[in-house]
């Protein structure tokens, strides 16, 4: 028999309602079929059912096919297959977990009431000997809030209850009891959803039915299993109905809604608000995601629209709730893992984009993008958190800024709990949390160019809390012992690296180089170690690096702005006359006054973002693993901290060091600086050896790494730890320098050969930017000289490593030379200059050039002088200790020369032009310098060498200058007794001595041309050909290739291993002199010499 032609008395009388209840709302037959058509096949419903729901359910089954046979007590179940919204399975639950927020509604007089305190089961109420039917209808009653007897209006608790007059018809006419049960709450559930007014949200009646029944599904007493399949019964159609009014609105006779049809309000309420989305419903709807592939998209559009909101918010705004529900969402894989999938995860692919576009498209774009972007650094925050701040006082600043960390690390541990879920929901969502960090960093490579615009490139605060959130992600694999650095694995560039770096430049090779090595491709995968690893490596370069390199540029920026207010203010005055210019005046000044105000701002915002002691500590520790990485790379041994490394590295430098981006070391080394200047106090329990041998092992090996820059910063690194800090009076690298057997085998060559090679680094600065340099080098000398290890490290190099012990003093001499002369010149202005200002007939225009110029050079004086007070300072120390390599013929002439020549300048007839007023402005004091002076000359005053090159110098050397220093030394400088002694016996055996060498002259008369050196004029004692063929003395070509490695004569590049002994010359000149002096005595005894031959 048909099916289709059963007589309606045969079914149950609660599928006989059923029946009817889907032949009114598909436009068909009551009994037409036991297996009604799903929603996509059901009729729209007739004019006058407007109110009645438009799809029709379907049977509950325990497959998907409906059957067409009825069971004595069916269970109802809805699953209609919309045409464009896909079928939602209703199927029995499996538990899955998330989240809650709220917010109480008003209710119509006719709607099904959403009451809070409702509280339907409470055994206590139970009456003794109430049937199961009489529990069913009160607890369902009591969840749902509606009664099929007219009479009930109100529950147990007074909450009013909503009456179903169509369930109550069709439960007469069936004979059925006036009772709500299993069979009936289907039906009931959509009749009361059909009374919820249009102009509210089905959620706002279903949400909270959903917390009364996760309640009642809670008892203190475990119900009998008739009573629990009621309840699961309940809890199984309340989410089925709750994931239709958001996928399928047709099916309660609403047309779709945007406003209605989404989770966003709900997710964004409190967990524990009756119509706020509780962690229960999170896990009841994950568990039917098998069954029903709608469910995932209504949560992954919930967060899309949620995340474009959070796009246009900032931290002042109420962004909470927001993140809240991202943290709630990161506690369900399957959630991560479907928004991972979706496309706004990534940035897609935007027609036409400029690079600027797509740079800041990772952060308002994607998913996380804005989520990330939420700061203290973002324009507006800054102005609340530090209001009016030319004015505000320093403990005002400091509490805005601890206030300001407090959030920002609230913030980024949400963050970093979101991103650690992510990578641990599945392959796919690590992958993709990973490529969209990558693209992140990849496009903001401008970030790091010499001149960024903020609209170009991704905010300040969206690349900070990436760098956090990385070096957290960091966090595990960097163990104090290095235990896992071995799986940073090298030949990750080698593959397909998400870092993009190939426009970087590289620590030493070029880019046809880099190019070739890395298209040579390595097989295999790389682990998630190095993938975090370089990531991170990129992010400090691009994030964090660049805002704290932003920090200068913003002093810059506030004191030219400042300069400008105060002339604007200044030229105000003049307007006073004129109201409409005065008022023009006024409102550029204020203009200015409020750029001036941002930047400030914005500053002790950065300052408080990036001085965080957590935040910093935490990068400290990823950039000492980088510093261990970088050395084993480079010495291609497995070293850790305690491990030694042979120095010189190897002359064939491994390509993987060389190919890599520049920042790799640059960051390493920016970041130590940083916390070196600004949060030293982390350092001491943070640093190991690895620091030290970082910098030494490449200015020992300074040619495996390109840019002089970089070199001189490792310099500076050093120098930096040596600054005095608490208790530390060497700073906190200072001991170890001491003390390290490794520093003390390498440091002090290593800092030699960079004070030789800064000289020629071949940039345009370089000829300043070598002073600062050994300026540093000398602080890191005098911190270690107390070692005597290092004293006899540099008497070992002057006797073993001759030509570059010559080299390095030689360059000291020159840099002493050239300083003083700077310096005094510059005193001199500034004694002239303070001279005229004290007349009175300047005019103003002249008074304010001269005052010009004398700031000018009072600025350049400061620096000269610094620098010539180290300078002595480490000839003091090194002639002390090395009186013999001081006095090599290389080197003794040239030092006695630069003595003469200055002491003329503190001590002779013009030292009063080096008067001025507030010598110590400038670090002048004469009296310390010409002790230096007097020192030095004390000092190397023992040899008989020295003593013969300051008499010899006939250009500076004056015994005047000497008795003048005699009478000094009594009456001011204030030196001991026995220093006086020195001195003039000093002063005698140079008398002597230039007695001695003029009546040599005398005796030697005119020297033949062809012995005269063609440089210096001078007799040659060791003469010598240079590949030019050209001869010269030994001593002028080595000063000569001191300073320029050329044959001066045809400008070739040479050596002094080039040049080759012109012995026969050289007898020459031996028996020519031999015989002038002969000459000389025979005449000075009155003897004639017999000059005839044979």
């Amino acid at each position: 028999m048909d099916p289709g032609e059963q007589p309606e008395p045969t079914l149950p009388p609660a599928e006989q309602m059923r029946q009817r209840r889907l032949a009114k709302l598909a436009g068909s037959s009551p009994a037409t079929s036991s297996s009604p058509k799903p929603a996509s096949q059901s009729a729209t419903p007739a004019p006058a059912l407007t109110a009645a729901p438009a799809a029709a359910p379907t049977p509950n089954q325990p497959s998907e096919t409906p059957s067409s046979s009825v069971t004595a007590t069916p269970q109802i179940r809805i699953t209609p297959k919309p045409t464009s919204t896909p079928n939602p399975a209703g199927s029995a639950s499996a538990p899955n977990p998330f989240s809650q927020l709220a917010r109480k509604k008003p209710e119509p007089e006719n709607s099904p009431s959403a009451d809070t305190d409702a509280h339907p089961v409470k055994k206590a109420n139970i009456a003794a000997g109430e049937s199961l039917e009489e529990w069913s209808d009160r607890i369902l009653s009591d969840i749902f809030l509606i009664t099929v007897d007219n009479r009930r209006i109100v529950d147990f608790h007074s909450t009013k209850l909503t009456y179903l007059p169509e369930l109550s018809h069709e439960l007469e006419q069936s004979g059925e009891p006036a009772r709500l049960s299993t069979s009936t709450i289907d039906a009931a559930i959509l009749e009361a959803a059909r009374l919820v007014p249009s102009h509210k949200a089905l959620l706002d009646y279903l949400l909270p039915c959903w917390k009364r029944v996760m309640r009642a599904n809670k008892p203190a007493r475990r119900p009998s299993p008739e009573k629990e399949a009621v309840l699961h019964e309940a809890k199984r159609l309340c989410m089925s109905n709750c994931i239709f009014a958001l996928t399928m609105p047709e099916y309660f006779g609403r047309d779709p809604n945007p406003n209605h049809d989404s989770l966003v309000p709900y997710l964004l309420r409190n967990h524990d608000n009756e119509d706020g989305v509780c962690l229960d419903f999170f896990t009841e709807a994950i568990s039917r995601i098998n069954e029903d592939d709608t469910i995932l998209p209504v949560f992954s559009e919930a967060m899309v629209i949620i995340s474009a909101r959070v796009a246009q918010m900032n931290m002042n705004d109420d962004y909470k709730p927001y993140i809240n529900c991202l943290v709630t969402y990161s506690r369900f894989p399957q959630l991560l893992d479907a928004l991972a999938r979706h496309p706004r995860f990534q940035v897609g692919s935007i027609q036409d984009a400029t690079k600027e576009e797509l740079a800041r498209a990772s952060e308002i774009e994607t998913i996380l993008g804005p989520f990330f972007r939420i700061s203290p650094l973002q324009t507006e925050v800054t102005k609340t958190y530090f209001a009016n701040p030319r004015t505000m006082d320093a403990g005002h600043i400091k509490s805005s800024q601890s206030a300001l960390q407090m959030t920002l690390k609230a913030h980024q541990g949400d963050l970093i709990s979101i991103v650690n879920a992510f990578v641990r929901a599945s392959p796919t969502a690590k992958n993709a949390t990973l490529d969209w960090f990558a693209f992140g960093l990849n496009s903001n490579h401008k970030r790091r160019a010499l001149q960024v615009k903020a609209t170009e490139v991704a905010s300040d605060g969206f690349m900070v809390n990436v760098t956090a959130v990385l070096d957290k992600l960091c966090e595990p694999f960097m163990d104090a012992t290095f235990s896992k650095i071995s799986k940073v694995d090298l030949d990750y560039l080698r593959r397909t690296p998400r870092v993009d770096m190939s426009d970087e430049t590289k620590l030493n090779a070029d880019q046809a180089t880099s190019d070739s090595f890395y298209s040579d491709k390595v097989s295999g995968t790389s682990n998630f170690i190095s993938e975090v690893f370089f990531l991170t490596l990129a992010a400090h370069h691009y994030g964090l690096g660049a805002t704290n390199s932003k920090l200068k540029d913003l002093e810059k920026d506030i004191k030219y702005v400042e300069k400008v207010i105060k002339q604007m203010e200044e030229e105000l005055a003049k307007f006073q006359s004129d109201a409409l210019r005065a008022a023009i005046a006024k409102q550029r000044i204020q203009q200015a006054v409020d750029t001036v105000e941002k930047y400030i701002s914005l500053k002790h915002a950065i300052h408080g973002v990036v001085l965080d002691q957590g935040t910093q500590t935490l990068s400290l520790q990823f950039m000492r693993y980088v510093a261990v990485w970088l050395l084993r790379t480079a010495s291609r041994t497995d070293y850790q901290p305690g491990k030694r490394i042979n120095l010189p590295l190897s002359v064939d430098k491994p390509a993987a060091f060389s190919c890599l981006p520049e920042y790799a070391l640059q960051d390493v080394v920016e970041n130590f600086k940083f916390v070196f200047r600004f949060m030293p106090n982390i350092l001491m329990s943070a640093v190991g050896d690895e620091i030290i041998t970082l910098c030494i092992t490449f200015l020992r090996s300074s040619e495996y790494i390109k840019n002089p820059y970089l070199k001189s910063s490792l310099v500076t690194l050093l120098f930096s730890g040596t600054w005095p800090m608490y208790h530390l009076s060497r700073g906190v690298l200072g001991d170890s320098l001491m003390g390290s057997e490794f520093a003390n085998e390498h440091l002090l060559h290593s800092l030699m050969k960079f004070y030789i090679e800064c000289e020629h680094s071949g940039v345009s600065s370089a000829f300043y930017d070598k002073f600062n340099i050994r300026y540093e080098i000398f602080q890191v000398i005098k911190t270690i000289w107390p070692n005597n290890v290092y004293k006899d490290k540099l008497s070992r190099e002057s006797r073993v490593n001759r030509q570059f012990f010559v080299q390095f003093v030689n360059l000291l001499l020159n840099d002493a030379t050239y300083l003083l002369d700077e310096a005094l010149t510059k005193l001199v202005k500034i004694h002239d200059y303070q001279k005229q200002l004290q007349s009175a007939e300047l005019s103003p225009e002249d008074r304010e050039k001269i005052r010009t110029d004398l700031e000018q050079a009072e600025q350049q004086c400061q620096s000269w002088m610094q620098l010539v007070n180290d300078t002595m300072g480490m000839m003091k120390l090194f002639t002390e200790t090395l009186r013999d390599s001081f006095t090599m013929p290389e080197i003794v002439v040239r030092l006695a020369g630069m003595l003469n020549y200055n002491l003329e300048s503190l001590v002779g007839p013009k030292r009063g032009q080096l008067k001025v007023e507030d010598a110590t402005k400038y670090h002048f004091d004469p009296k310390t310098l010409l002790s230096d002076f007097v020192d030095v000359y004390l000092n190397l005053g023992p040899k008989p060498d020295f003593v013969r090159a300051v008499a010899s110098d006939g250009r500076s050397y004056k015994p005047s200058n000497f008795e003048t220093v005699s009478r000094l030394l009594q009456h001011s400088l204030g030196k001991p007794p026995e220093t006086v002694v020195a001195w003039d016996g000093l002063r005698k055996k140079i008398a002597e001595a230039k007695d001695e060498l003029d009546q040599a002259e005398l005796d030697l008369g005119e020297i033949p041309p062809e012995f005269e050196d063609p440089i210096m004029g001078d007799l040659m004692t060791d003469p010598v050909i240079l590949p030019s063929r050209h001869i010269m003395d030994r001593s002028t070509i080595v000063q000569q290739l001191l300073s320029t490695p050329k044959d001066p004569f045809s400008n070739v590049h040479m050596t002094i291993d080039d040049v080759i002994p012109a012995d026969d010359l050289r007898k020459q000149i031996q028996a020519w002199k031999a015989e002038r002096i002969a000459i000389a005595k025979a005449k000075g005894s009155g003897e004639v010499m017999d000059t005839s031959e044979g």
